[in-house]
């Protein structure tokens, strides 16, 4: 995956995401489902940080993990700036390992749709249910087919800010619901030039049958499902579910 590029503009590039509305909407389903006593809550590929600076502005305990180091160091940035008390931890979702186990964890942003396999995760269901305190739940986002189908598809996008000029290009793959993604960056450099680099990464929808057979698999149980960041069911047009789950057993994995 890449981001090497994308993470120095990531938050330019993605303005149009009120993050601090998606927080307390995560806050919202957290109150209505939680029973743990503890608020410790865990930021699955966290990214810049945002969805991390918000839920401890909510009173959670927060740690944030990502894999990317540059994502990390745009996080870490805002933390000093706000003094907020989050940890950050360098980790592949995949491998995560954890000190202890938490309440609640939120993977915001199509994250799992970065995991182009079914193995994959399931590594990723299985290790947030071990680290999860029994009845904690996961709650997280996914892209669906419709999505990549018929808005990502093979369309090319463009993003301007003062700085940086980015084309973002789709290609589907109808055969798995994939889609690769390859961002061009034009930097405005001190000269007035403009330098050329990429980044390229890949998102993978996954039917809802495969999601909810491996979150039973993990240990969890689905308590809601709700379409587009609402709290109503989702409909064939849905372009994101948001899935909230609990952990229904202890400790090892199956």
């Amino acid at each position: 995956m890449g981001y090497s590029v994308f993470a120095r503009y990531y938050d330019d590039l993605t303005a149009n995401i009120d993050y601090k509305k998606r927080g307390e909407y995560f806050h919202e389903i957290i109150k209505k489902f939680k029973v743990t006593k503890e608020n410790i809550l865990l930021d699955l590929a966290c990214g810049t940080g945002s969805i991390s600076e918000v839920m401890a502005r909510l009173g959670y305990d927060v740690i944030g993990v990502d894999l990317s180091d540059e994502m990390l160091g745009m996080a870490i940035e805002k933390k000093f700036d706000s003094g907020l008390d989050i940890q950050y931890l360098c980790q592949d979702m995949r491998k995560l390992d954890m000190y202890g186990t938490v309440d609640v964890t939120v993977c915001a942003l199509d994250s799992i749709n970065h995991l182009t396999s079914l193995n994959d995760v399931r590594k990723v269901f299985e290790n947030v249910a071990f680290f999860s305190e029994k009845d904690g739940l996961f709650i997280f986002d996914i892209n669906t087919a419709y999505k990549h189908r018929n808005i990502l598809a093979n369309n090319t996008f463009t993003y301007e800010t003062d700085n940086v000029f980015c084309v973002w290009e789709n290609t589907l793959v109808p055969e798995t619901d994939e889609v690769k993604m390859n961002l061009e960056f034009f930097e405005l450099e001190e000269n007035g030039m403009y330098s050329r680099s990429s980044d390229s990464f890949s998102e993978k929808a996954y039917s809802e049958e495969d999601i909810e057979k491996l979150l039973a698999d993990a240990g969890f149980e689905i308590v809601a499902k709700y379409g587009d960041d609402t709290f109503d069911a989702p409909t064939e047009t849905t372009q994101r579910i948001v899935y909230t789950a609990r952990c229904i057993r202890n400790g090892q994995i199956i």
